[in-house]
């Protein structure tokens, strides 16, 4: 069975919990990180020397970094579906899981560190401000992306979808100073009303 190293209330971990439960994969999770503080075990470094979660063990197969796990259980359990069958396909829905590496991580960071693991009166407001504004333009990408489609690859879930989701029902719960993107708005709604995501991301508090 899939074992899942990793706390469930890191959106990482959840990246893989919220995709097992669509695709059916029997796995167990196991509290690491955070206020577990044992990823800095010798044994749990063995197996991820970044100290970070997730980790996934497989059999003999260990695997870290939360956008390769997606990718690799998309491919194992869902190839021609959740990871699309055409090259140049799957290169548009990899693509967008490293647009949230590359340019939405940096600044979500910012707003979710500073709004929900900083006491009130530490907060950097200058920070977080200028973060909110910096991803405006940032969620316009995928707003415009999304026009006249239900999902970021058109009629179906994939991969770029389980990537992108969970940051921006952060950016969502968190910030309400913000400009309408219905198109956004109407993607999150269908993602929102899957079961698998509420059991695995909506129902677990922000912490």
């Amino acid at each position: 069975m899939l074992r899942i190293l990793g706390r469930n209330n890191s959106s990482n971990v959840q990246k893989v919990t919220w995709l097992c439960e669509e695709l059916s994969i029997p796995n167990e999770r196991e509290d690491f990180g955070g206020a577990f503080a044992n990823t800095k075990d010798s044994h749990y470094l063995s197996l991820n020397p970044n100290s970070r979660v997730p980790t996934i063990i497989e059999d003999d197969f260990v695997l870290w970094e939360s956008n390769a796990i997606v990718r690799y259980l998309c491919n194992k359990y869902s190839a021609g579906d959740m990871a699309p069958a055409d090259p140049r396909a799957y290169a548009d829905a990899d693509r967008w899981m490293d647009w949230l590496q590359t340019t939405v991580l940096a600044p979500i960071t910012v707003i979710f560190w500073g709004l929900v693991r900083t006491p009130e009166a530490e907060r950097d407001l200058a920070a977080i401000e200028a973060a909110r504004e910096s991803m405006i333009p940032i969620w316009k990408i995928l707003d415009e992306r999304l026009t006249g489609r239900d999902y970021i690859m058109g009629d179906r879930l994939t991969m770029a979808d389980i990537a992108i989701a969970i940051n921006c029902y952060r950016w969502l719960t968190l910030i309400q100073d913000r400009p309408s993107m219905p198109a956004l708005e109407a993607w999150y709604d269908r993602i929102a009303a899957r079961p698998a995501f509420k059991q695995h991301v909506l129902d677990i508090p922000l912490t």
